[in-house]
């Protein structure tokens, strides 16, 4: 079997190119791509468009409420702005970002594929997301809409007067976007693995995209019912959600949530995946309780199907439905819990090295739990009672999806960025961008569990004096923030051009991925590689490439 020295050389034997010059350079060679790799860095371009559209929207917000009076925009104007950077952020950004990006580019490469089961289908999954983003871009440009980005009806079937169908039918089309892609990866993963590599010795970022996966195909439909449904209604007048007509607003709740409770998942998995593996290489330690963190993931997917209810404790459904919801939110907590553990454990006598990725990986635990926390006190009825469409509601979300979410992708970003591009970033940069983004995000949504608990609504744009400070404080963390946001874009173009050539492994990972070039060849490894041994295998006093037998190796070409 081979070293990791001999690994290294098989990847860069004369004359190898890689995915960035194989198979063309032109625009049209990359537009017709099947090649995984290119497929992700199209879904990088189109994410990071939407991301800047849904994050100008949040500024302009957080813009309007320095001031308690609406004088920057009208009650309409504001209405259409907090749809506009939900619509966007949640299905353009926020539920494809990991698994398309992160996930297209390094599955194959992490379970010893050359490819995805279906690349064609990969391709096609591209322009279904892009095709659904200008749909509902064009409906935000023609008029906007109206109904918040959940489509409550009566909302979005009897009193809203904008672009609602067109909006819908956007997120409709991405929504096959999300099945095309998990159907693609379960049979990527059932199908073709590498050869010894069992089910107990998939890395951990695979079982994420393989759960997420099992999500988006088994709760995607749901949502793309609702909103034909509503289609249904508004454009033929079919009495489905119209109580004049017999029709029943809170049967739209049902199915929404039905999706969208699990959606959560669908974005906060796979950054259990991305933190896991930084965690694991930082601390040069085996990921502790490696088949516990494989079965509370499997837990947190097949449970996150039972709790929609606990997001209609006020809606008028039955107490004792409520009940049941609400003790199955806090079971739905202690899978995530055993994972905090777990990380906790990993970095227990580990020899730590707080590189930028770590610092992302460790914030990404930080907010992650305290939003986790707040959301067992949603899972209460009497607090939720309390508190819902408060503030609070919007700090717990943005914990947990924007806080946790977008940490846990700028880490997996800068964690494989040497693998990806074939080049390094600047350190420095890219610690002081992690810790102003931890510090930034706290300034800005910690002020608004103290406004949700004393009673400040969401969605008003114009509200109380005496909300007025915790306003202008979470208003300028915004701004730190959306700095910390901003930063990377510039010194990780800069390092595109000026940066240091990296080597195939710069963070001394055991991971497969890490075992051919940088960045990789247009069919990933020179020869399949064999897997013999349990993922994460590191010395116990601090890694030495030398002395470590490789989890993953290429086969030997003697």
């Amino acid at each position: 079997m081979s070293t990791l020295e001999d690994t290294g050389a098989l990847a860069r034997e004369p004359g190898r190119t890689s995915f960035l010059t194989e198979g063309g350079t032109t625009v049209r060679s990359w537009l017709l791509s099947t090649d995984h790799k290119r497929i992700a860095f199209l879904y990088a371009a189109g994410i990071t468009f939407f991301f800047f559209l849904g994050g100008a929207a949040a500024t302009l917000i957080r813009a309007e409420l320095v001031t308690p009076a609406g004088d920057l925009l009208t009650a309409d104007e504001y209405n259409r702005l907090f749809t506009l950077h939900g619509v966007i952020m949640v299905w353009f950004f926020l539920v494809p970002s990991i698994p398309t990006t992160l996930g297209n580019f390094l599955l194959p490469l992490m379970i010893g594929a050359r490819e995805v089961a279906f690349p064609r289908l990969n391709l096609f999954s591209w322009y279904l997301y892009m095709g659904g983003g200008l749909l509902t871009l064009l409906s935000l440009l023609l008029g906007g809409v109206d109904t918040g980005w959940t489509f409550y009806t009566p909302f979005s079937t009897l009193y809203s007067n904008s672009y609602v169908l067109l909006a819908a039918a956007g997120v409709f089309v991405v929504g096959f976007s999300s099945i095309a892609t998990g159907i693609n990866f379960l049979a990527t993963i059932h199908l073709l693995r590498a050869k010894g590599m069992t089910w107990m010795r998939m890395p951990l970022f695979a079982w994420a995209m393989y759960t997420v996966s099992l999500v988006m195909v088994l709760a995607t439909p749901v949502l793309a019912i609702s909103l034909l449904l509503i289609f249904a209604e508004r454009a033929f007048g079919l009495p489905i959600f119209d109580p004049r007509s017999g029709g029943d607003p809170l049967l739209f709740q049902h199915l929404f949530w039905f999706y969208s409770h699990p959606a959560v998942y669908i974005m906060v998995l796979p950054a259990f995946g991305v933190v896991s593996e930084i965690i694991a290489c930082e601390a040069r330690r085996r990921v502790f309780g490696y088949e516990f963190m494989v079965y509370a993931m499997v837990a947190i997917a097949v449970i996150g199907f039972m709790v929609w209810g606990h997001h209609m404790f006020v809606s008028g459904q039955s107490p004792f439905a409520s009940l049941v919801f609400s003790f199955l939110s806090f079971v739905v907590a202690v899978p995530s819990a055993i994972k905090v553990f777990n990380w906790t454990g990993t970095l227990y006598r580990g020899q730590i090295r707080f590189s930028a990725p770590m610092l992302y990986a460790l914030g990404f635990v930080g907010l992650f739990t305290l939003g986790g926390l707040t959301g067992l006190f949603l899972a209460s009825i009497p607090i939720d009672v309390q508190v819902t469409d408060t503030y609070f509601v919007v700090a717990h979300f943005h914990y947990i999806m924007v806080g946790g979410s977008v940490s846990a992708f700028f880490g997996g970003l800068h964690f494989w960025w040497p693998k990806i591009t074939g080049r390094m970033y600047s350190e420095t940069l890219a610690k002081f961008a992690a810790v102003s983004m931890f510090f930034g995000f706290n300034f800005t949504f910690f002020p608004q569990f103290i406004l949700g608990y004393m009673g400040m609504p969401r969605r008003y744009h114009e509200y109380p004096p005496e909300f007025q400070a915790w306003h202008v404080m979470s208003s300028t963390g915004a701004v730190v923030l959306a700095f910390a946001y901003l930063w990377p874009l510039f010194y990780l173009g800069w390092s595109l051009v000026k940066g240091e050539r990296a080597d195939d492994n710069p963070h001394d990972a055991t991971g497969l991925e890490w075992q051919t070039s940088s960045p990789p060849p247009k069919d990933n490894f020179a020869e399949p590689p064999i897997v013999t041994g349990t993922p994460y295998r590191y010395h116990a006093e601090g890694f030495a490439p030398h002395e470590v037998r490789p989890i993953h190796a290429p086969q030997d070409p003697q």
